[in-house]
């Protein structure tokens, strides 16, 4: 199979993305795609869904609030997006801003 990043272009309405976990974890919604069929599924449904040899693979990374705004001396918007904590307390990040940003004296 092959696959292109226009495999995964696609429009995801607002309201369907979860703003807060489920009260009962398990009850979170579990998206199961297969190779000619796309269920809504539990996560509770999980051990029913995987096979003998199955990888499971977890992932426990955790999200930061990432997206920081702020406004400058001039009145100008300025947006700063947290890509990766560093050691030391300093942090890998993008900058947006209506125009060229500069540090402070």
């Amino acid at each position: 199979m092959n696959l292109s990043i226009d495999d995964f272009d696609y429009e995801l309405p607002p309201e369907l993305i979860a703003q807060h976990p489920s009260e009962k974890r398990s009850a979170s919604r579990l998206l199961c795609v297969g190779l000619d069929s796309i269920a809504d599924r539990r996560f509770s449904d999980l051990p029913q869904l995987l096979s003998p040899g199955d990888l499971l693979v977890f992932n426990n990374t955790k999200v930061i609030k990432a997206r920081l705004f702020g406004k400058k001396e001039t009145g100008g918007h300025i947006e700063v997006l947290i890509e990766r904590l560093l050691p030391g307390g300093e942090a890998l990040a993008q900058l947006h801003a209506g125009r060229a940003a500069k540090a402070s004296p």
